[in-house]
């Protein structure tokens, strides 16, 4: 059966925590039940700000694969790979470079973001500049109609759709625009309060063990206007509370806001139950991630497959470039 192509990529630069979990992961096992889905680690991205700490990537890529598979992702289902492992998006990278222009790389919004937020790593790269290159070649040498994005990333998807356009301008059409698959990506906050973030250092992590994750959720920030457990709040400025909004029920959800406002219940027995339901919701992982963790040579399959039907698809694309800019 044909079915429309998506494709989807998480890079390389540290362990999956819970919002990326929430955020993207959950969504991917969603879609290989509706779509024929490409799904890679991008270790080549992480160099773009990580190149001074290579040696990383390739633990943070064991990690990323087995939290794949262990929170759902099924190889019958759907092509999982690694970048690097598929040359192919190098060369298809070089040759989007030659036609790119290098004001649509200076105006993509995460440029000086990025520079802004990291001021510790020299970002005056190449790589870091032309980022969207490589991110265009991941995509359009798969010809993938759809790239599951929030609506706040469909900017960064629209140089994509650019480059692919004016490759088809100058040598016939080669490539389908890519179109972003809108997906609501529910707020995850981290330990803080701030959005969860490695970069934070306010994550739980897909790694973490049992006891690790308790003692992070016990400390979490709640109401600061609950100094004292007969102080009454706002659910709504506690960060644990947006995490129940992902981990608990509806009832549950009804019960704390009551007792909150009433100051019927402490921040204590918040937690309480949040940890009951996280545990409920991360154990089958954990589980499949110790079977994973004890039995390597079950990554290392899926991965020689996934990374050889990967480089045979992008190859039958690059036959089509090369012989549309008359190469080879």
């Amino acid at each position: 059966m044909n079915r429309d192509r998506v494709l989807s990529g998480m890079q390389a630069s540290g362990k999956l925590h819970l919002g990326n979990l929430v955020g993207a992961l959950r969504n991917w096992v969603s879609l290989q039940d509706r779509y024929e889905c490409y799904y890679f680690v991008a270790d080549w991205h992480a160099l773009t700000t990580g190149y001074a700490n290579s040696c990383a990537i390739k633990e943070s890529t064991k990690d990323l694969l087995i939290n794949f598979i262990a929170a759902g992702l099924d190889p019958q289902k759907c092509t999982i790979f690694v970048q690097s492992m598929v040359p192919q998006h190098a060369e298809l990278h070089l040759l989007l470079s030659m036609i790119t222009p290098v004001g649509w790389l200076e105006r993509v919004p995460t440029y000086k973001e990025k520079q802004e937020q990291l001021q510790d790593r020299d970002l005056s790269t190449y790589g870091f500049l032309g980022y969207p290159v490589l991110q265009t070649a991941d995509i359009i040498i798969y010809r993938a109609k759809y790239v599951p994005v929030g609506i706040d990333q469909m900017p960064h998807l629209e140089i994509s759709r650019e480059i692919a356009r004016r490759f088809n301008h100058l040598y016939g059409e080669v490539f389908p625009e890519p179109e972003g698959l809108l997906t609501k990506f529910p707020k995850v906050p981290g330990l803080d309060g701030r959005k969860m973030s490695k970069s934070y250092d306010n994550a739980v992590y897909l790694s973490d063990e049992p006891s690790v994750v308790e003692q992070k959720i016990r400390t979490m920030m709640t109401d600061p206007a609950r100094k004292r457990r007969t102080d009454k709040g706002d659910p709504e400025l506690s960060p644990v509370f947006h995490l129940h909004k992902i981990f608990s029920s509806h009832e549950e959800q009804q019960e704390i806001t009551e007792g909150c406002k009433s100051a019927g219940i402490g921040c204590i027995d918040c937690k309480k139950i949040l940890i009951k339901n996280l545990f409920a919701y991360l154990e089958p992982i954990w589980a499949k991630r110790a079977e994973l963790n004890n039995k390597p040579e079950i990554i290392s399959d899926i991965i020689a497959g996934g990374n050889k039907k990967a480089a045979h698809e992008a190859e039958q694309t690059l036959m089509l470039v090369r012989s549309a800019m008359g190469l080879g």
